[in-house]
């Protein structure tokens, strides 16, 4: 199993994410977060003062998958995500040793 873990823009979520029910996607984790990258950020001015503002929002989806599903699932990311410009983000892939669901105590493959 892997996990795949996509940062977009938070303007990409609602696409990305009916594209992946649309994949029959059932499981995923959506998180609003943080980060700085090769958008660097602005610069705003409060109270006369000039600040950078490097902390860029972005949304943060994780899913499990089976390794065979890795690649389709990175297209569907990439194909709802993509906007061409700096800033799109990030698909990180890795490896899942073990999964349990809690209510049922199933491991493995069944507990995703």
């Amino acid at each position: 199993m892997k996990r795949v873990t996509a940062i977009v823009r938070p303007e990409r979520m609602e696409p990305l994410k009916d594209a992946l029910f649309a994949a029959n996607v059932s499981g995923m984790t959506i998180s609003q977060v943080h980060g700085c990258g090769a958008q660097h950020g602005w610069t705003e001015y409060v109270r006369g003062t000039e600040v950078l503002l490097n902390m860029v929002p972005k949304v943060k989806f994780e899913i499990v998958v089976d390794d065979g599903d890795v690649d389709g699932l990175v297209d569907i990311i990439i194909g709802a995500a993509r906007t061409g410009e700096v800033g799109d983000g990030k698909i990180f892939v890795a490896p899942v040793e073990e999964v349990i669901r809690i209510r049922t105590g199933e491991r493995g493959e069944e507990a995703v």
